[in-house]
């Protein structure tokens, strides 16, 4: 079941860079319609296959535990970072709706 997650951490972060060379070659010249929504979708299956990838590894690697801690402490800022990032686009994306 651990190696499972890791993929899947693997699939996410490949499928974002993925993404992110689409995206920037479909829309070289133009802005497009929504820069944050298009940001948050290149980014947040990057951070969240990170995050992932960083809780299972160390422990299938038996890492000791000041590593193990370490990666945690880490995963948590990421998932912090996330959460601020998707906040911050949802806002930006109602208030954006709200005048049209």
């Amino acid at each position: 079941m651990d190696w499972s997650v890791v993929a899947m951490g693997c699939l996410l972060v490949l499928g974002s860079l993925v993404s992110r060379w689409w995206d920037r070659t479909r829309v070289r010249q133009t802005e497009g319609l929504d820069q944050g929504l298009r940001f948050l979708w290149a980014w947040f299956p990057l951070l969240m296959g990170l995050g992932m990838i960083g809780t299972k590894v160390p422990g299938m690697l038996h890492a000791p535990h000041s590593v193990v801690e370490i990666i945690d402490a880490l995963n948590f800022v990421l998932a912090a970072t996330v959460l601020v990032f998707t906040l911050r686009t949802g806002r930006r994306y109602f208030r954006a709706r709200d005048t049209r």
